[in-house]
């Protein structure tokens, strides 16, 4: 789906690693449009919790997306959280939320690298476009709608709307909210 015609990618663009939360992984399942997430040129990386969130119950999803993480060899990032997870010597850390802790562990750990990457934390979940979640200052949030309409910009697709139209019909439930907001 790339444009053939794209101007070479910045000096730098791939220190930009891009982290999907659950919800833009099974929107753009539904829609069969992972491959959009390797659009950008920036890396990919999915957070080990967020991987096992999204396939560890049969889903309209669930296979689709262990195939699609396989067959593109997606790095898989391991964290904390998913081990506190599998322990049995501890008590079982809360459910919910589990997917956005490590993706925080792993944006975390993206200061303390160096050279530096920027992490662009992708995600669906309102209450995260709300909620104080902790962004270092090389981070940023980007929902899937503000994702997709910068593809759309830069002429990686045709239309953002689409995308999520495509997603709806399969059957995707897909958030209203926009973020940022429309002004």
């Amino acid at each position: 789906m790339g444009c053939p015609h794209r101007e070479q990618e910045p000096v730098g663009y791939r220190q930009v690693v891009l982290l999907p939360d659950a919800g833009p992984l099974i929107t753009l399942a539904y829609a069969d449009a992972l491959d959009l997430l390797l659009e950008p040129g920036w890396s990919l990386a999915l957070v080990d919790m967020v991987l096992h969130e999204v396939t560890r119950n049969k889903t309209p999803t669930s296979n689709k997306l262990a195939e699609w993480s396989r067959k593109r060899q997606v790095k898989v990032l391991s964290t904390r959280t998913i081990h506190a997870l599998s322990t049995d010597s501890v008590p079982p850390p809360r459910k919910r939320n589990l997917g956005e802790l490590a993706i925080q562990e792993v944006m975390t750990g993206l200061v303390l690298e160096s050279p530096s990457r920027t992490g662009v934390f992708l995600f669906e979940d309102h209450k995260i476009a709300r909620a104080g979640f902790f962004l270092p200052d090389n981070c940023r949030k980007v929902s899937t709608r503000a994702f997709l309409l910068f593809l759309e910009n830069r002429g990686g697709i045709q239309s953002a709307a689409a995308i999520e139209r495509r997603a709806v019909r399969a059957g995707r439930r897909f958030s209203r909210l926009h973020f940022p907001p429309h002004r």
